[in-house]
């Protein structure tokens, strides 16, 4: 049953590349842009994130978070993303693809952020559309999950734009803004159609 293996080869993050928005993983070079737009947002994204360690925008704790990045990609259980708008190349926000589980489950979870000054301008929508061939067509995945707070009606559009599927409630599902909150539930499956 080959499609059963758990250890798959290491495969990178590629960069991807549309009309709208380009992903690629994160460098130290990106540590100066990366730090003030998350800094400039912080009071527009702290309702949707855990609660931010106290050196979180430092140089150091970016650091620690691409070694982790690194590791995760290494282990072909995680892949981090920034997202950055073609044509001026403005760094617009960030995209994670976590908890890769092969097996029978062969899923994983979507994450994202954006910039408060690049918000609604649908780039992240792009964003997560043109990551979706990556996690089924390259990745070989089954399933791409993705939960937001029941409030957020900018993310539900996000998602069900994306072609993501509405598929339950989790109560006290991840701690948010210091706080267990429940969550919707979203997925997309490999056969499903793309929009």
């Amino acid at each position: 049953m080959e499609f059963l293996r758990s250890v798959v080869p290491f495969q990178p993050a590629p960069v991807i590349s549309t009309d709208t928005v380009i992903l690629r993983s994160p460098g130290m070079a990106d540590y100066a842009a990366w730090s003030e737009l998350r800094g400039a947002s912080r009071s527009f994204l702290m309702p949707w994130e855990p609660v931010w360690p106290i050196d979180d925008l430092t140089k150091p704790a970016f650091r620690r978070r691409l070694r982790r990045y690194q590791r995760e990609m290494q282990e072909a259980t995680g892949y981090p993303f920034l997202v950055f708008r073609t044509g001026d190349l403005n760094l617009v926000g960030g995209l994670t693809l976590s908890h890769i589980v092969r097996g029978v489950t062969q899923s994983c979870s979507l994450g994202y952020w954006m910039g408060e000054r690049y918000a609604g301008k649908g780039l992240m929508t792009a964003a997560v559309k043109a990551v979706i061939p990556f996690v089924f067509d390259t990745l070989k995945l089954h399933r791409l999950e993705a939960a937001c707070l029941p409030h957020n009606s900018a993310s539900i559009r996000l998602l069900e734009k994306a072609g993501f599927t509405r598929e339950g409630y989790a109560r006290r599902y991840l701690n948010i803004d210091g706080r267990w909150q429940d969550h919707l539930l979203f997925a997309i499956v490999s056969d499903d159609p793309r929009p």
